[in-house]
């Protein structure tokens, strides 16, 4: 019975062992998702404040803001 016991513990601690090693980013891969995170920013923005969409998201606002309740 002891025996069963510590070779499943075995196992369970290899197991949180080799999990451990894949946990998380390194940092080339870290850097790769900021630049991409901020590349989509930029994106965003430029489309966000481009004269039609800044158009049509402040008449949907003055709409918001006149409705009635």
């Amino acid at each position: 019975m002891v025996q069963m016991v510590r070779a499943r513990l075995r196992v369970l601690v290899r197991g949180m062992r080799a999990a451990r090693r894949d946990a998380g980013m390194v940092t080339s891969e870290y850097a790769t998702g900021i630049v991409a995170a901020v590349a989509f920013a930029v994106v965003l923005y430029k489309v966000v404040t481009s004269g039609t969409v800044s158009s049509e998201l402040q008449s949907i606002v003055k709409e918001a803001l006149n409705a009635r309740m």
